[in-house]
């Protein structure tokens, strides 16, 4: 299975998701900035499954991270968390899943193993 992309500013939202997703069996990669995930995904972009992506960052908000995505990058899941519901209605249209935070570890893991799996079965029948 293909690692996930675990994108967040807080270090220790950061670390705390990225623990629970490696005791779960999962490759992650890490990055603090957007601009940091965007070139992990420019340069291994078949070695990226998942992204998780927070929605407030600095310097780039998690919708304007996906449009990116989504320009070279259509197929990749993407799972955005955010403390701000009213933050869903920003993407529209890109094709996530919106989850408000807190959200449980085990809802995240089962979460990330549905759509690494889906994603692996259409790409591979492409």
């Amino acid at each position: 299975m293909k690692p996930i992309l675990l994108i967040d500013d807080n270090p220790l939202q950061l670390k705390i998701r990225e623990t629970i997703l490696r005791q779960a069996g999962f490759q992650v990669s890490v990055a603090t900035t957007p601009e940091s995930a965007l070139a992990t995904l420019r340069a291994l972009p078949e070695h990226v499954g998942l992204v998780i992506t927070d929605h407030l960052m600095p310097g780039c908000n998690g919708a304007e991270l996906v449009r990116q995505i989504r320009a070279t990058s259509l197929w990749l899941p993407v799972i955005v968390l955010s403390g701000m519901p009213e933050a869903e209605p920003e993407y529209q249209g890109l094709d996530v899943l919106f989850r408000v935070k807190p959200f449980p570890p085990a809802e995240l893991i089962a979460l990330a193993q549905s759509l690494l799996e889906a994603s692996g079965q259409q790409r591979g029948a492409a």
